[in-house]
Parts: C-alpha cells; sequence; structure tokens
C-alpha cells in the first residue's frame, strides 16, 4: 500500500481531508467511507472516463452503493450551464434523492461543474472530488469554489460548496499529457511566489523531477500546494480578503480565456503569461526587483509554459475583459501583485499608466 499524505481544510463543521498518494483509486475504502448516503452519481469526461471509471465503479460496489455515470465532453468550452443541466437531468431521470453523493472524476472543469450541480440539486447534496490532473490536484479541487463560465466570462456563475473530500491519486498523472502536466506546473509555481519563497527555490532544484513525473517529487509538490491552499481557505473561505492572492496571474489570464476562446489556451497556460504580467507590473511600479521577474520567466519557461501573452491581444481587450473580473468593485480592477519573492498582495491603487506599458509589452 502506498504512503497517503492525509491533510485538512479546517473550515470547523465543513472541514474534509485531503488524501495524496499513488494508486490511491484502488483503495476502495477510501472513497467509501466519504459517501454518505446509498446513491452516486459519477460525473467525468470523455478522456477520464476510459482510463478510470471502472475503478471509481469498483469502489462504489465494494460499498454496494448504486450508482450512475455520467459522462460529459472533454474541454473548457463545455463548462456551460448546458453541461450543468445535463447532471441534473440524469439526477432526475436515475431517481436520485437528497441523500445522493456526487463523484467528480476528471480535472478542473469537472470537478467545477459537478460541485456547482451538487450545490444546487435539490437545495445540496454531498460530492466528492477525485481530481486526475496536476492542475485540479494542486488547485481547483481545494477550497470550494464551483461554477461555470459565461460567454462575457470566466467563472461568473458559481457557488462557495465545499466537498466531502479531495483523492488526488498522483498515479493518474502517469496518463496526463505533457501539455496538461505543464500547465498544472503554472498552479504550483503560484503558490512559490504568493506565499513560500522556500517552495519557489525548491521548485527552481527539483522542475525536472516534475516533469519527468518522478512520483516523490509529484507527491512533495501537490502536499505543499494543498497545504497552502487549505491554510488560506481556513483563514477566508469565501474570498473576502487573503483569499484572492490565490489568483495571481488569473485576471489577466481570465481576459486571455475569454478573448481568444476558451480552450485555446489552456488555464494554466493563460495563469503562466498573466503572472509574467503581474511580476512585470510590480517591478515597474518598484515592490520587486527585476530577478523576481527573471526568476519566474526562466522556471515558467523551464516548464514549457508560455511567458507571453497572445500577440493579437490589444490592452482594450484587456481592460474590457478585466472590468468585468469578480475581483472589480465599483469599476476599479483589482490585481493580485508581489511585494517579494513569496509575499502577495491585492490591490486597486496601482498606476494606469504602468499597467498600459505591461499590457502593451507582456
Amino acid at each position: 500500500m502506498s504512503l497517503i499524505h492525509t491533510l485538512k481544510v479546517d473550515l470547523g463543521d465543513r472541514s474534509y481531508p485531503i488524501y495524496i498518494g499513488d494508486k490511491l483509486l484502488a483503495q476502495a475504502s477510501l472513497l467509501g467511507k466519504h459517501i454518505k448516503g446509498h446513491s452516486a452519481l459519477i460525473v467525468s469526461n470523455t478522456a477520464v472516463a476510459p482510463l478510470y471509471l471502472a475503478s471509481v465503479q469498483q469502489s462504489l460496489d465494494a460499498h454496494n452503493i448504486r450508482h450512475d455515470s455520467l459522462i460529459l465532453d472533454d474541454g473548457e468550452q463545455y463548462k456551460t450551464i448546458a453541461s450543468v443541466e445535463r447532471i441534473i437531468d440524469t439526477l432526475l431521470q436515475r431517481r436520485h434523492d437528497r441523500q445522493t453523493t456526487l463523484v467528480a472524476l476528471g480535472g478542473g472543469v469537472v470537478g467545477d461543474i459537478a460541485g456547482f450541480a451538487a450545490s444546487i440539486y435539490q437545495r445540496g447534496v454531498h460530492y466528492v472530488q477525485i481530481p486526475t490532473t496536476l492542475l485540479s490536484q494542486v488547485d481547483s479541487s481545494v477550497g470550494g469554489k464551483t461554477g461555470v463560465n459565461h460567454a462575457l466570462g470566466k467563472n461568473m456563475i458559481g457557488a462557495f460548496y465545499q466537498p466531502q473530500c479531495v483523492i488526488a491519486d498522483t498515479s493518474t498523472l502517469d496518463t496526463l499529457p505533457a501539455r496538461e502536466l505543464s500547465a498544472g506546473l503554472a498552479e504550483v509555481i503560484k503558490y512559490g511566489l504568493i506565499r513560500h519563497a522556500e517552495f519557489f527555490e525548491w521548485l527552481e532544484l527539483n522542475i525536472q523531477k516534475l516533469i519527468d513525473r518522478n512520483q516523490e517529487a509529484l507527491c512533495e509538490a501537490i502536499r505543499v500546494s494543498c497545504v497552502c491552499k487549505a491554510e488560506v481557505v481556513a483563514i477566508d473561505e469565501r474570498e473576502a480578503g487573503i483569499r484572492a492572492i490565490l489568483n495571481l496571474g488569473h485576471t489577466f489570464g481570465h481576459a486571455i480565456e475569454s478573448t481568444m476562446g476558451y480552450g485555446n489556451w489552456l488555464h494554466g497556460e493563460a495563469v503562466a503569461a498573466g503572472m509574467v504580467m503581474a511580476a512585470d507590473l510590480s517591478e515597474r511600479h518598484q515592490w520587486v526587483d527585476k530577478k523576481v521577474k527573471q526568476r519566474t520567466i526562466a522556471l515558467l519557461e523551464q516548464s514549457s509554459l508560455p511567458i507571453k501573452s497572445p500577440s493579437e491581444m490589444t490592452p482594450d481587450q484587456y481592460m474590457n475583459a478585466m472590468a468585468i473580473d469578480k475581483k472589480t468593485v465599483e469599476g476599479k480592477i483589482k490585481l493580485v501583485l508581489l511585494k517579494n519573492l513569496g509575499e502577495a498582495f491585492v490591490t486597486a491603487d496601482y498606476n494606469p499608466e504602468l499597467l498600459e506599458q505591461t499590457l502593451k509589452y507582456c
């Protein structure tokens, strides 16, 4: 049996564990003990289901839990209300009651859609996260953000709704396409930039091991990332304050995703370019020295991630997209910027001329 790292997201009576380890899907008891009722709906997608659906079904069978499955199309472009409606339709057609549990088997898109459906079906049912991408294991599966995209903005429809547990099986990363692995590394690098300078330095020394899918290195990177996120979420569950630092690069990145068309740039790729922009704007304000941006760019380049935003995007397109970002308050676009390596802050008090320079030259 593989070593399991168990962390806790501390939210009082809504606290839950995060399990991190190799071959966790083979351990039926891990999932079974978090299914509260006697039925479940597994929500997956066309890329993940052929690989891992049978393992989840076997775990549910071992605990005599009646289960159905729904396979969604794969891709950010399917993160829509229409996909949520498909889940609700299936739940009703298969007569799932308020004691059912949704099991999200897939990456961040599946987790966000299934979590949102769980939050609204019969005013809320339980759900479990089984993230199968690096990005979802270190970020989207933890913290209870659920939702779907709107044509005018990313994640504009959703709810804060916590899962019963997160099961991050690192062996699922063996089948992850290289581009998806790199996209996940963007979120890993983010934690070093916003909260954990020592972790950033560890990444500089171990990035090749992560790219090579060394299980020990992956487990450590996922563990530290989840610790960072769990600590922040425990302080600020609904993003009224410090939790917003988890969005470093995301305001710029979401603008790229919505402008270029969902799915053309992977979320992690857009965030990577956005983090360079955040570091650049921070340097232009002389809040950080140029070495922070240089080290950020170097680590992203080693991870095969973009360090430049789309050449066809104009400053006006960025500003129009960012104006409807969720952090925008009373017309002021709030950005997550850097004070130092490992220290981020949220502000609307930046020089608009310097922002325009960043948008133009990055």
